[in-house]
């Protein structure tokens, strides 16, 4: 099917326009970029095989040869896509950045309560790209729906105007199952995040030596 042959709402020009550019899917934002797809598959379509072939840090290096033989990127799309990656690399340049992508990436970035003998409730507020805009610590004590309210969690996500929230945890026990509490008050957060339009992408749950993502194990 061809880009313009789907609904007008979602058509990734049309999307961005309407709801904003973080509501779109990687794919459809390079989609856009692309412009185009083949005779055989749509933008969208090609947008999927190309991250299929290139992980993240490989897409972030690419150079025109790597496209060459590439069925559907010719010199126009290859280049527009290799400078997009080299402008956002310059833009960046001198700042320090950290990104949100994994539990691991959760879990080390919370190294100063791993191993702390209280359970510490941390929220990652985070920009479109996940990157850390902010981390603040919520509460300290074992963790229940009153201890931990929505508007403690979203307050700061509206005052950093986050696009977006991680939240995690410590299991001083060691064992990063999650407890019936832990579930009930993710379910509450979620929904109060779908009313202010702010999405919680995961909840991790670290101990000294592993993590537990809801999103892995499809509790969100």
């Amino acid at each position: 099917m061809r880009i313009k042959d789907l609904l007008l709402v979602n058509q990734p020009r049309e999307k961005l326009i309407r709801y904003g550019v973080d509501k779109l899917t990687t794919p459809e934002l390079l989609a856009i970029l692309l412009g185009s797809g083949t005779k055989n598959m749509n933008a969208i379509e090609l947008s999927k095989k190309i991250l299929q072939k290139f992980s993240d840090k490989e897409l972030q290096k690419v150079t025109y040869s790597d496209f060459k033989e590439f069925n559907g990127i010719g010199k126009t799309k290859a280049t527009r896509i290799i400078a997009v990656f080299e402008l956002g690399k310059r833009l960046l340049h001198g700042k320090k950045t950290s990104f949100i992508m994994k539990p691991k990436d959760v879990w080390n970035e919370l190294l100063d309560i791993r191993e702390s003998k209280k359970e510490h409730f941390v929220v990652f507020y985070l920009d479109i790209r996940n990157q850390i805009i902010k981390k603040e610590i919520i509460s300290i004590g074992i963790l229940n729906t009153s201890l931990v309210h929505p508007r403690e969690v979203f307050e700061p996500a509206i005052k950093h105007l986050a696009a977006q929230i991680l939240i995690s945890h410590n299991h001083p026990s060691g064992d990063c199952s999650p407890s019936d509490e832990d579930i009930e008050l993710t379910k509450r957060l979620i929904e109060a995040g779908k009313i202010l339009g702010i999405e919680i992408i995961d909840h991790v749950i670290i101990s000294t030596q592993k993590s537990f993502s809801f999103k892995e194990h499809r509790l969100i």
